[in-house]
């Protein structure tokens, strides 16, 4: 018997990249607003500015003091939703093409998101 590979299984496309404006929709920190600082394909994962932040004692190094610092940490995609450009609401988000190129879209009102 042969155990099968992970490389075979489904990984969903990521729909938020790095710089869209988010919006935490559930967990501690629901209703939030931030800006995607990174994003973490394999763990399925995105850090989002001014969410999440935790406590990290650090020891100290030639680049910084060390101590307690705070820091954001990441949460998991499925609990953010993107800022709609045109209304400033949470939206879906779609895919098509346009000029031969596949582009994202807001569901909600249809604008293409940069």
């Amino acid at each position: 018997m042969t155990k099968k590979s992970n490389k075979s299984r489904f990984a969903p496309k990521i729909h938020i990249k790095k710089g869209d404006r988010v919006t935490v929709i559930a967990g501690a920190n629901k209703g939030t607003t931030g800006e995607v600082l990174e994003v973490l394909p394999k763990a399925y994962r995105v850090i989002v500015e001014q969410v999440n932040i935790v406590k990290k004692h650090q020891k100290p190094s030639n680049e910084n003091a060390g101590g307690i610092i705070e820091k954001a940490a990441p949460i998991h995609i499925s609990n953010v939703m993107l800022v709609d450009p045109k209304s400033g609401e949470p939206t879906r988000i779609g895919r098509k093409k346009v000029d031969g190129k596949l582009v994202r879209y807001s569901k909600k009102s249809g604008e293409i998101i940069k």
